[in-house]
């Protein structure tokens, strides 16, 4: 499958264009390789989604889950994400907190401490979440990990500082909309990524890996998971929490990340399908965006910027990605016969908002199978104009972020597919 040229272009008006201009010229100085020019991208064929490792062609659902699911599945724990230990962890929840008159009244705000013990070590997290009170029965729930600490989603004074954070009380609030969410009649639930693994190159002795004896990341072999694959299994735990909570509906739950969180989204969307819906938010390279185009940011910036995200193995397509024998496309497609949802932004030229269109349309041949609709034309929508089918995209103007104009959709969403 060559490369296709044709993209959003011609659907931009002449300021969008000039704007796209500017930031590609302001962006060019980024080091290591960052590519924004379309004429650099290679020549490139994707690996084909629906054929087996023998060759076989993928006809059926069935087969999709029995055959080819699996391949990709081990292609891309060995070579990308990483590996998690199995061992089964003991797991506690300790509520901090349960106030019914949040919001002004319309929600009830719960604060749950978990602690993971394993090998006489002991590992928490905190978790933070939002119900709508006008809700009787258990509520569906959007879900994703922040950035700065649970207290700076919201200016909220009885929230309960995460483990280690110094971010201001409501200094991320612009990106979770509660109020909202609520008056949408969903619930909203967050955990500080750092909780899992801080995100920093010596991260790991302060991790969760530490339950497993990985206390250095000269201890892993070359397939073990570092950061992503830690953030992604915190992810899957918090799941095992909703399943407890009679308030809220374990059977939709939105899995939501955005950028680095977004990579994560994605992989633990592929890895558990308990997840009723997952989004990922400007996700780019290692998340939404095709690798072999190696626009904005590449796999040599990636695993040179951040080696503790991906496992070791992935860094032998450093400047190498044709030799990739998957691409995200495939990683999207995991998530079948789920709904998902790609957004991208105009002014987040790092991210290859056309690499995250492309993944998100060849990913539609997996849903085709269950005889869904993903999206329907290769030629990117207009900015500001959502496609939802089973599978959706939007392009928005705007920088690197989470915006009211992503909630919106988010929510719209959600509604056509959960309500």
């Amino acid at each position: 499958m060559k490369k296709k040229r044709l993209t959003y272009w011609k659907t931009l008006p002449i300021t969008g264009l000039c704007l796209l201009l500017s930031l590609t010229l302001a962006q060019a100085q980024e080091p290591n390789d960052a590519n924004y020019d379309e004429s650099k991208v290679p020549q490139f064929t994707l690996p084909e989604l629906l054929k087996c490792n023998n060759g076989q062609e993928i006809m059926t659902a069935e087969q999709w889950e029995n055959i080819r699911r699996p391949e990709l599945m081990t292609l891309f724990t060995e070579q990308m994400f990483g590996k998690m230990p199995t061992d089964k962890v003991d797991i506690s929840y300790n509520k901090l907190d349960d106030n019914h008159s949040a919001i002004n009244g319309s929600a009830t705000r719960k604060q749950i401490e978990i602690t993971f013990s394993h090998n006489g070590i002991e590992h928490k997290a905190l978790l933070l979440m939002y119900l709508p009170n006008q809700i009787k029965t258990p509520v569906a729930m959007f879900f994703g990990c922040n950035f700065q600490g649970n207290q700076s989603i919201n200016d909220d004074s009885d929230i309960i500082a995460s483990f280690n954070s110094k971010a201001e009380r409501g200094s991320a609030k612009s990106r979770w909309p509660i109020e909202k969410i609520i008056d949408a009649g969903y619930g909203i639930a967050t955990v500080w990524y750092f909780d899992f693994f801080p995100d920093q190159n010596d991260g790991q002795n302060n991790s969760i890996l530490t339950l497993f004896g990985k206390n250095n990341a000269d201890e892993l072999a070359a397939d073990e998971g570092q950061a992503i694959a830690a953030w992604s299994w915190g992810v899957c735990r918090v799941m095992d929490y909703f399943e407890t909570d009679t308030q809220i509906n374990a059977k939709k739950i939105i899995l939501l990340g955005h950028s680095r969180l977004g990579k994560t989204a994605l992989w633990a969307g592929a890895q558990d399908q308990r997840f009723a819906i997952v989004i990922s938010n400007e996700s780019g390279c290692g998340g939404a965006a095709l690798s072999k185009r190696a626009y904005g940011e590449t796999v040599n910036r990636i695993n040179t910027a951040f080696p503790h995200w991906f496992c070791k193995n992935f860094r032998q397509y450093n400047r190498n990605e044709k030799a990739l024998p998957f691409d995200q496309h495939e990683l999207i497609g995991l998530i079948a016969p789920r709904p998902v949802y790609v957004a991208s932004a105009l002014g987040d030229q790092w991210s290859d908002p056309r690499g995250e269109f492309l993944s998100a349309y060849y990913a539609g041949d997996v849903y085709k199978l269950y005889g869904y609709k993903g999206l329907e034309s290769d030629i990117m929508p207009a900015i500001e104009k959502p496609e939802q089918n089973r599978v959706a995209y939007h392009i928005r103007s705007g920088k690197h972020d989470v915006t009211d104009f992503d909630w919106d959709n988010y929510i719209k969403f959600a509604n056509k597919w959960l309500k």
